[in-house]
């Protein structure tokens, strides 16, 4: 995937266009001017620009398949999200393409070749954890590849996302469980990288602000795995202290809150009236565990479709403005169950 000497975004920069406007000049694209179209080619020939394999493999024919790049199939919410993206593409005439990375950055840059090899028309992608560089995704978009990303967004500029607004819902999860009584609120914090767990990080300590709840650092607990087991170990260890013992969990996730759930159990602690539970995602085995575990629910359908909309949009777009970058951002809500209604 290495470039060539001169590339689309050295066009872009010498005549002052966007690297998407050249990339469509090059392809003939008739909303481009016809001045732009010679401005780009006279330039292109100038520099000796040669398309490489990448921009080969993405100029074709349309092979109406979409392709999906996912952290976890086996993730309730993202389960959620690909039956709303096959429910927009089918309906459209498109196949969709399903890639899961595990988690693992080495698995997503394979996934992003294989998509390229096959020469799908657009990707919808949420990185796993362990990306930091989105040079492989970055590649492609100066291509003007059309990528939608969904639930995590990347540090890239120029990028059409959809997400979920992570900070209310973790600020009301908070406000609920202070207004049952609960002051002394730890956070059990998602992946450090992800833009969705600092927001969720910066919703609990909003409600604590607001509530003016001292705000103790070393009650704010990584758990990038986000298990059962890592969430029950610190758990335990933070409870095993009588005079100085957290009455209540707010988790980036559902299974690690249901981890702290069992540490409390564990240690004799009565569930909700000694400690309190809230989660993230509204997991379908929120409701089954013993207290059921109050959740902020995510649209996870919704995203799917959205995110499948402006996919399309940009594959099937003659215009621009399909490519404007912007964050389409849905509401989250709060299901409140047993083990956080301490006040019945």
């Amino acid at each position: 995937m290495k470039l060539g000497q001169a590339t689309i975004k050295d066009i872009a920069k010498a005549l002052n266009i966007s690297s998407s406007t050249v990339s469509r000049a090059l392809k003939d694209y008739p909303g481009i001017s016809k001045e732009t179209k010679e401005k780009v080619k006279a330039l292109a020939k100038k520099l000796n620009y040669r398309p490489n394999a990448v921009a080969l493999s993405l100029r074709k024919s349309k092979s109406s398949t979409i392709g999906v790049i996912i952290p976890e199939v086996v993730h309730f919410f993202f389960s959620t999200v690909i039956s709303g993206i096959e429910e927009v593409a089918y309906a459209n005439g498109y196949n969709v393409i399903l890639l899961q990375t595990n988690e693992n950055v080495t698995r997503e840059i394979a996934a992003v070749d294989t998509i390229i090899s096959n020469q799908i028309d657009g990707l919808l992608v949420s990185f796993s954890k362990e990306t930091s560089d989105f040079d492989h995704f970055k590649k492609l978009m100066d291509y003007h590849y059309p990528i939608v990303f969904f639930d995590r967004l990347p540090n890239l500029p120029d990028t059409v996302n959809v997400t979920v607004d992570d900070h209310t819902g973790a600020y009301k999860a908070v406000k609920h469980l202070i207004e049952q009584g609960y002051t002394k609120i730890i956070h059990l914090a998602g992946p450090e990288n992800l833009k969705i767990s600092i927001d969720r990080k910066e919703g609990y300590l909003k409600a604590l602000q607001e509530a003016g709840i001292p705000i103790r650092e070393d009650w704010i607990i990584p758990c990038p795995k986000g298990t059962p087991e890592e969430s029950e170990t610190i758990c335990r260890a933070l409870l095993s202290h009588p005079s100085d013992r957290p009455d209540a969990v707010f988790a980036s996730n559902d299974i690690a809150a249901a981890g702290a759930m069992q540490a409390a159990k564990a240690i004799g602690l009565k569930l909700p009236e000694e400690f309190g539970a809230v989660g993230f995602s509204d997991w379908q085995f929120s409701s089954m565990i013993a207290p059921p575990l109050s959740s902020v629910s995510q649209p996870g359908f919704k995203m799917g479709e959205k995110a499948a909309q402006l996919l399309l949009e940009m594959i099937d777009s003659e215009h621009e403005e399909a490519f404007t970058a912007r964050t389409e951002m849905l509401e989250t809500g709060l299901v409140i169950r047993k083990s956080s209604l301490r006040k019945g």
